[in-house]
C-alpha cells in the first residue's frame, strides 16, 4: 500500500501546533527552568522530522517552500547526537521557524 504524503503532513502540522502550544504563554526562563518541557519539544521537533522523512522526495520537491532538509536534519540531530542538542537552538526553532512552518503546511493541507 502506499504511502500518504499529505498524512504525514498533517502529522507534521499538527505536531508543530502541539510544540508551539507548550510555549504559549512561557518565557525563556521558564523554559529553561522546566527540563520536562524541553524534553517535550526535543522529542516533538524529532518527530515532525520523522514525519518529514516518511514524505515522499516528489511531494518534497513539489512543495520547496518547507525547508525538508533542514527538519530532517533536526531529527537526525536530537535523535542522534541527543547528548548535544543546543537548547537555544531548540528555542528558537519552536518560537521562530514553527509559526512560518505551520502557516506552510496548513497552505498544503487545504489544498
Amino acid at each position: 500500500m502506499p504511502k500518504d504524503d499529505r498524512v504525514y503532513v498533517a502529522h507534521m502540522l499538527d505536531t508543530a501546533r502541539r510544540a508551539t502550544g507548550k510555549l504559549a504563554g512561557r518565557t525563556r526562563d521558564d523554559f529553561d527552568g522546566d527540563d520536562n518541557l524541553r524534553l517535550a519539544l526535543a522529542y516533538l521537533l524529532q518527530i515532525i522530522g520523522e514525519a518529514a522523512r516518511s514524505v515522499s522526495a516528489s511531494f518534497q520537491d513539489a512543495n520547496p517552500k518547507i525547508p525538508w532538509k533542514a527538519i530532517i536534519g533536526m531529527r537526525h540531530r536530537v535523535v542522534h547526537d541527543y547528548m548535544n542538542v543546543d537548547e537555544d537552538m531548540l528555542w528558537e526553532t519552536v518560537v521562530s521557524d514553527l509559526p512560518s512552518l505551520i502557516a506552510e503546511l496548513e497552505k498544503i493541507v487545504t489544498e
